[in-house]
């Protein structure tokens, strides 16, 4: 009696062999989605944080360039704190007289910088006053 117990028990774990894998090849896909929307939300983030940072510094060489050169100089320094990919579809517009500001707008990429950007774009403004000119 005992013995047929014990041959039930190990045949009903040989039913089970391979199960795990087979539950692992099943959530493969889910674990795959999740990473790859991970990774566009870092992009995602990562495009806002740059134009942030480029319109900013459009604006303080915008507040530090003369008033013929202010609008040059403003474009130019937001232009030249974007990296590569990001640069390639990017506006800069800067304005004013005695508060100037700057918007820089940029293309989210999808997945790699410099592929297919979202239709959406990101949009950044900041603005400063004019420093005094003796």
């Amino acid at each position: 009696m005992r013995m047929s117990l014990i041959s039930a028990r190990e045949r009903d774990r040989g039913r089970d062999r391979g199960q795990t894998t087979i539950e692992f090849l099943g959530m493969t896909p889910l674990i795959i989605l999740t990473l790859v929307l991970m990774w566009q939300f870092v992009l995602l983030g990562y495009t806002y944080s740059l134009a942030g940072n480029a319109a900013d510094e459009a604006v303080r060489a915008g507040t530090a360039a003369t008033r013929g050169d202010r609008l040059a100089a403003c474009q130019q320094a937001g232009l030249d704190k974007l990296d590569g990919p990001w640069k390639g579809d990017a506006t800069v517009t800067c304005g004013g007289t005695g508060f100037v500001t700057a918007d820089v707008t940029l293309g989210v990429p999808v997945l790699f910088p410099g592929s297919v950007a979202f239709p959406f774009r990101v949009h950044a403004h900041a603005g400063a006053v004019e420093e005094a000119k003796d």
